[in-house]
């Protein structure tokens, strides 16, 4: 099962990075993964046990992941699994966890591992994956750097 960490110094407070993540309704304006974000079930913010779907953009085949919070604790660090099941994903989970170097400056971390489905060919499959998933994550964590710097550095 491939894990990865991607880590980013950002010139803004672990509080504000954590809320911005996990703040739907600005999803979309620096999350370059994504196509659509949206809470489920009538949720207005995130939290142990809501739930969410994210559909990737064409880079991803506008896959649809819906997860599930499973660790919330605000400004520090939250965790979701998948619960749906999209094409080639069997298992999929992800933390992101925020560790303050100063006052105005974080450092995020995202954590994630999957596994591939089919069985049979996830042994060729998964280290594909890993590897646009690995730029992927990477590119939406520099864009996230820059959308809050931008904010901050005003």
């Amino acid at each position: 099962m491939p894990r990865e960490t991607i880590s980013v110094e950002i010139n803004a407070p672990c509080t504000a990075v954590f809320e911005t993540i996990h703040n739907y309704d600005c999803r979309l304006e620096w999350d370059t993964m994504l196509s659509k974000a949206q809470l489920l079930d009538g949720a207005k913010s995130a939290d142990v046990g809501v739930r969410s779907v994210c559909v990737g953009t064409w880079r991803s085949l506008y896959l649809a992941l819906e997860t599930e919070y499973i660790r919330y604790d605000p400004g520090r660090v939250a965790a979701i699994q998948l619960i749906n099941r999209p094409p080639f994903f069997e298992k999929f989970a992800a933390t992101i966890q925020h560790i303050p170097i100063s006052p105005s400056k974080s450092h995020t971390t995202y954590i994630y591992f999957f596994k591939a489905r089919p069985q049979l060919i996830a042994l060729f499959l998964e280290p594909l994956m890993n590897m646009l998933l690995k730029r992927e994550i990477q590119m939406r964590l520099n864009s996230l750097c820059f959308f809050l710097e931008r904010k901050f550095m005003r």
